[in-house]
């Protein structure tokens, strides 16, 4: 099924700590059914989840169990699942804020549970234990392209699909039905919940604005529009919650970073791709995501992977230059490695630079984390000190010059 993970040697491609390699791979490179849709981490860190295609999930241990150079390769050590059809999207539940609050909430009480969402429509929830389903969740007409779980501690969880709607599952209340979010009129790509558990981000493939909802009350907020054409790839919520980034690319221009604030709808910086490349046009965005401790931000396009810094305004990885492998990426939960999954089944994993973050940024996380952008607005601070803490402060519109191109 699988191969065991092998250290790749330094001088192959710099920042690579392993990868992991499907064992019956495609007979031609992006055939059906091989793709690696969706890789992610337990919160805690521990274990690792891979859909390697063909409807299988792998469950590892992290760090993973390398073998020494030169040895063939080895039954996987972890545990194997079954979903009979292709994963699109999984995530690790109960999720929650901190290692504090996980022995406060959660303890040894709540059980590690894995949703996968599959092809049919159907979310399968296993136990991750033992390895044993132990329920279907209905409802969804099409691809369950996306899961995740809420950071309170609970066991809510919310999907995203190509049936045009959202659905929130209260997994703790067993027959519960489930509260259906409806109103985009495009597949649902992506979706994402702010890290105080009080919005639902979500992006459709083919239009010219992101979604706000009420995890509260589950009813639609708002629209943050564009003004052109453009497909929608991704979304998520910086670690405090205080910025919403939306992913998004046009096959004539190149790709797009938006960074908003999601309590006022303001955007407030555009990220473009390096203007100096020639491929620019056909570059594409494929997948992005916040790192859970600091302001980094990892996303893949048809040239590489990149890391870029936003407190210190620079990439600090730019690896896998192997043009339109990647389909997802996720950080490990302590910030220190990045995964990205393949077009061809494989899953790498990359280091990342270990950047001291400011005590002016720690201090920005601890407030942001549960004030709104008004209520910090309120408060009788210096403009420059409010600019600083509503990232008012970041310029309106940034290159991303890469490695060859950065001066």
């Amino acid at each position: 099924m699988c191969t065991t993970p092998q250290q790749t040697p330094a001088d192959e491609e710099e920042g690579l700590l392993a990868e992991l390699k499907p064992r019956g791979s495609a007979r031609l490179y992006g055939s059906a059914g091989c793709e690696t849709w969706s890789v992610c981490f337990s919160e805690d860190g521990s274990l690792f989840a891979w859909s390697l295609g063909h409807g299988t999930v792998s469950l590892l241990p992290w760090p993973l169990p390398c073998l020494p150079h030169g040895e063939g390769p080895a039954d996987s050590p972890g545990k194997t699942l079954q979903c009979e059809h292709t994963v699109w999207g999984m995530a690790f539940g109960p999720r929650l804020a901190s290692q504090a609050r996980a022995a406060e909430h959660c303890g040894a009480a709540k059980q590690l549970l894995l949703a996968t969402g599959l092809n049919n429509g159907v979310i399968k929830v296993w136990l991750v234990s033992t390895g044993k389903l132990l329920f279907n969740l209905t409802g969804h007409e099409s691809v369950v392209r996306d899961l995740v779980f809420a950071q309170n501690g609970s066991l809510t969880l919310v999907s995203a699909s190509r049936d045009k709607s959202l659905r929130v599952w209260d997994l703790a209340k067993k027959g519960t039905p489930s509260h259906v979010l409806t109103g985009p009129k495009n597949w649902v790509f992506k979706c994402c919940v702010s890290p105080d558990s009080s919005m639902i981000a979500s992006v459709c493939n083919l239009d010219t604005k992101a979604y706000l909802w009420s995890m509260r009350s589950y009813t639609f907020i708002r629209n943050l529009k564009y003004d052109h054409e453009r497909t929608m790839i991704s979304c998520d919520f910086s670690m405090d919650g205080g910025l919403l980034v939306i992913g998004s690319f046009h096959s004539a221009t190149g790709w797009w970073l938006d960074l908003w604030d999601p309590y006022t709808a303001d955007k407030l910086t555009t990220v473009e791709d390096c203007d100096i490349c020639v491929y620019r046009n056909d570059n594409l965005l494929t997948a992005l995501s916040f790192s859970p401790v600091t302001l980094q931000l990892a996303f893949k396009d048809y040239r590489a992977l990149q890391i870029w810094d936003m407190e210190q305004d620079k990439l600090v990885l730019e690896a896998d230059h192997n043009r339109v492998s990647g389909l997802c990426c996720a950080f490990h939960p302590q910030g220190s490695a990045v995964a990205t999954g393949c077009r061809d089944g494989h899953v790498k994993f990359w280091r990342v630079p270990l950047l001291v973050p400011s005590l002016q940024h720690l201090c920005r996380t601890a407030l942001r984390y549960s004030v709104s952008t008004f209520q910090v607005r309120a408060l009788p601070l210096p403009k420059k000190i409010l600019e600083f803490l509503t990232y008012r402060n970041i310029s309106k519109t940034k290159i991303l010059r890469c490695s060859e191109h950065y001066s």
